[in-house]
C-alpha cells in the first residue's frame, strides 16, 4: 500500500466523489465522521514521531521562524494579490481570505511526513501556529475586507480543533509509545496502528470530499471562480516555500516541511466559522470547501512532487 499510496489516494477522492454526488444523503454522516478519522489518522502518525525528536525540534528556532515567517508574513501579501480577483463579491472574498490567511496544524504533518518532511517540527510549530492564526486572522480580515467581517467571526473553533486534533491524540499516542516498551500488546497495537496509515488517510480523504461535493455542485457556476486562486497558490507556494527554507539554510527533511507547511491551509477548522456566518455570507463555507477538494489533489501531487525538487541525497547546508 505505501507503494501504491498517491493512486490509492486518488481513487479514494474520485469514488468518494461519484458516491456523494450520487447519494447527497450521504453527505451529513460523513461531516460528522472528519473529526473522528482525522484525529485518529493524526493518532496513528504521532506513533511513527519520536517523542525525544519533539523535544529537540521546539529548540529549533531557526525552523520555527522560517515557518512562522512564512505563514504570516509572505503568505498573507500573496493572498492579499490573489484575491483581489474576487474582491466584487464580499461572501466569496471573505471565504478565500477565512482559508488561506490560516495555515494548517493537523493533516499537514501527515503529508509532510509521506513526503519524507520532518514532521517532528511540523508538530512542535502546531501550537504556535494556532496562537498566530487567532491572534492575526482577524487583524487580516479588518485589513483586507474591513472592520465589519470581523464581528460574526467566532473564534472558538481553532481552540477546540487543537484540543481534539492535537493534544488528544499526542497523548494517546505516547501512552502508546510508552505501553509498547512495556508490554507485548502495547506493540501490537503500536505496529497495527502503523500499519493503518494508508487506509486511515484514504478515509480521511473520503468522508471529507464525500461530505462536501453535494453543496458544492450546487454552486458550481460560483465557486469555479475560485478554483484557479486555490491552484495558483498550491503552485506559487513550491518556490517560495523552497526559497524561505534556502534562506534559512534548512535540511532536506525541513525544508521539506516548510514547504508542506506554507501550501496547506486549516480548511477543515476554519469551516466551522464559515457556517456560523450570517445568511447573506453562507456561500462562504462552500468557497472553503472547494479549496480543501483542491488541496486535497494538490497534496497527493505535493507528495511525489517535493521529493523529486528537494531530493535527499542534495549535500546539506546544514547538517
Amino acid at each position: 500500500m505505501q507503494r501504491w499510496q498517491v493512486p490509492l489516494y486518488l481513487g479514494a477522492i474520485v469514488l468518494a466523489g461519484i458516491v456523494g454526488l450520487a447519494v447527497p444523503s450521504a453527505g451529513p454522516p460523513s461531516a460528522r465522521a472528519i473529526s473522528p478519522v482525522l484525529a485518529l489518522l493524526l493518532y496513528a502518525t504521532f506513533l511513527g514521531v519520536p517523542f525525544a525528536a519533539i523535544g529537540a525540534a521546539v529548540r529549533d528556532l531557526r525552523f520555527l521562524t522560517t515557518v512562522l515567517v512564512l505563514n504570516f508574513v509572505i503568505v498573507p501579501v500573496l493572498v492579499l494579490g490573489l484575491s483581489r480577483f474576487v474582491s466584487a463579491d464580499a461572501a466569496v472574498l471573505l471565504g478565500v481570505l477565512l482559508v488561506l490567511l490560516t495555515p494548517c496544524v493537523d493533516y499537514v504533518i501527515v503529508f509532510s511526513g509521506l513526503a519524507g518532511g520532518a514532521s517532528a517540527r511540523l508538530l512542535a510549530a502546531a501550537p504556535l501556529l494556532m496562537l498566530g492564526q487567532i491572534l492575526l486572522l482577524p487583524v487580516y480580515l479588518w485589513l483586507f475586507v474591513g472592520p465589519g467581517t470581523v464581528g460574526p467571526i467566532e473564534l472558538a473553533p481553532f481552540g477546540e480543533a487543537f484540543g481534539f486534533l492535537i493534544v488528544i491524540p499526542l497523548a494517546a499516542a505516547g501512552l502508546t509509545q510508552w505501553w509498547a516498551r512495556h508490554r507485548q500488546a502495547g506493540r501490537v497495537l503500536n505496529d497495527t496502528a502503523l500499519g493503518l496509515m494508508v487506509p486511515l488517510m484514504m478515509l480521511t480523504l473520503a468522508v471529507v470530499v464525500a461530505s462536501q461535493v453535494a453543496g458544492i455542485g450546487s454552486q458550481l457556476s460560483t465557486l469555479l471562480l475560485v478554483v484557479p486562486i486555490y491552484v495558483a497558490f498550491l503552485v506559487v507556494m513550491v518556490p517560495l516555500g523552497i526559497l524561505a527554507a534556502r534562506v534559512a539554510r534548512l535540511d532536506v527533511p525541513a525544508a521539506r516541511a516548510v514547504v508542506f507547511s506554507g501550501a496547506t491551509r486549516n480548511s477543515l477548522v476554519v469551516l466551522p466559522l464559515a457556517l456560523a456566518l450570517p445568511e447573506p455570507l453562507e456561500i462562504a463555507a462552500l468557497v472553503v470547501v472547494t479549496q480543501t477538494l483542491v488541496e486535497l489533489v494538490g497534496m497527493v501531487v505535493y507528495v511525489r512532487l517535493i521529493p523529486r525538487l528537494m531530493p535527499a541525497t542534495l549535500s546539506r547546508v546544514r547538517a
